[in-house]
Parts: C-alpha cells; sequence; structure tokens
C-alpha cells in the first residue's frame, strides 16, 4: 500500500500573530492518497494504524498523534484515549494535497489557521 508524506506550513494568517506565516510552524501527515491528491478513504480504513500526524513548533516539543475519521469528519487526534477532535480539520476529505494547495487547521485554541502544502512524498508502507 503507498502512503505520502505530507508537509504542511503556517502560512500567512491576517489578524494574528503570524500575519506573515513561519516555516517553523506545521504538520507532517503520513495518509494515503488517491490519484489525484485527494484522502483515499478506501485505503485509509487498511491502513488507519499506519496514519500519523506530527505537529511541529519552535517553542514547544514535537506532538505525535494519529489522523483519524469519525464519519464524514477527518480531525487529528492526539489522545487515544479521548473521544474529542483534537484538532478538526475544514473540509480535510475534500482537499487536495498537492504543492501550493491551502488547508485550514483549528489549533488547540479554536482558532482556524491556514497551513500551506509544500511537499507530497510517496513511499510504499
Amino acid at each position: 500500500m503507498n502512503l505520502s508524506r505530507i508537509v504542511m506550513r503556517l502560512a500567512r494568517n491576517p489578524g494574528t500573530e503570524f500575519a506573515g506565516g513561519d516555516d517553523h510552524r506545521g504538520y507532517t501527515l503520513t495518509a494515503p492518497l488517491t490519484a489525484d491528491g485527494h484522502l483515499d478513504e478506501g485505503a485509509f480504513a487498511k491502513a488507519r494504524s499506519n496514519c500519523s500526524v506530527r505537529r511541529f513548533a519552535p517553542d514547544e516539543d514535537p506532538l505525535d498523534g494519529r489522523l483519524n475519521r469519525r464519519g464524514q469528519r477527518w480531525f487529528f487526534d492526539y489522545d487515544e484515549d479521548g473521544t474529542a477532535d483534537d484538532e478538526p480539520v475544514h473540509r480535510l476529505g475534500e482537499h487536495r494535497f498537492a504543492v501550493g494547495e491551502y488547508v485550514t487547521v483549528t489549533d488547540e485554541d479554536g482558532r482556524p489557521l491556514t497551513y500551506k502544502v509544500v511537499e507530497v512524498v510517496q513511499r510504499t508502507a
């Protein structure tokens, strides 16, 4: 099964302390993608345990979690025992993961922040 490594970095977010963006803040995802760059729901069901997320920022330790799905909602999950969406991602299932595309993640403070996809590398699991 093919999984992709996707790197997203904080894009410009006017009206926040990240108005100019921050290349040192972001996420690294491991997930299966379709040929056109969308999350592959069928492959995800088979590779769920291999689908991960890592949040990184210069002022905090990296936080490792997993990509998760409940119904049609995708989210980043950092607490295996919890039932809450730790970081919901706006319409993640509709996003195309290709360099230059944008994704909105709601942070732990409830703020929607925009991230830019800067790298997509396919690898075999």
